[in-house]
């Protein structure tokens, strides 16, 4: 009876072993593309679900970094858009929000950009489309910026509110750049990655 139970005690260990060396593998990947950026526990929780397609590609990894920030990008423009017309941020805000709304549109549009040329990277051109890419990434981490800027010492919930989601997304677009970065310093051989 005693060598049953040491049997099953071993059985259970090893599988725990087994389930808990399964799921650290995609973390791994995760944390080692994020480990260049400079929010990294926020780059783990965005990207974790792409561990098992993007697993070492930097190409992969830089794409899957702009598709959450232009998810993260949409969704503070339409709050934005939302608040807008909220009597509290009428006043002294009035301007401001408008030029968040504009500054967000364009860095949108660059974000798209972006991701365009990341899906039709090529050997031939590959350095001038990183430094489009960067260019246009750096260009929306500007405008995140900028916004800011008419947030400085925000008075009221709504207006730190705001300030806050519009700081987090600068997050994800500096995450975003880090990992584009990444594949620059990774060269025409990691288009060739699996």
């Amino acid at each position: 009876m005693l060598m049953a139970n040491a049997n099953v005690n071993l059985t259970l260990l090893l599988l725990i072993c087994l389930l808990k060396w399964g799921q650290s593998a995609p973390n791994n990947y995760v944390e080692d593309a994020c480990s260049v950026t400079r929010y990294q526990s926020l780059c783990i929780h965005s990207l974790a679900s792409f561990s098992s397609s993007a697993k070492t590609s930097p190409s992969k990894w830089a794409r899957a970094g702009v598709s959450v920030t232009i998810s993260e990008t949409k969704n503070v423009f339409q709050y934005l858009t939302k608040v807008k017309n909220y009597r509290v941020l009428r006043g002294r805000y009035k301007i401001p929000v408008s030029d968040c709304i504009e500054l967000f549109q364009n860095a949108i549009d660059q974000l798209h950009g972006s991701l365009g040329v990341l899906r039709k990277l090529n050997t031939r051109n590959f350095y001038a489309q990183i430094g489009d890419v960067t260019t246009w990434l750096s260009a929306a981490l500007t405008d995140h910026e900028t916004c800011l800027d008419g947030f400085e010492n925000p008075s009221g919930r709504q207006a730190k509110m705001l300030r806050n989601r519009v700081l987090r997304s600068s997050y994800f677009t500096s995450n975003a750049l880090a990992l584009v970065n990444k594949l620059a310093t990774s060269g025409l051989e990691s288009l060739n990655d699996p």
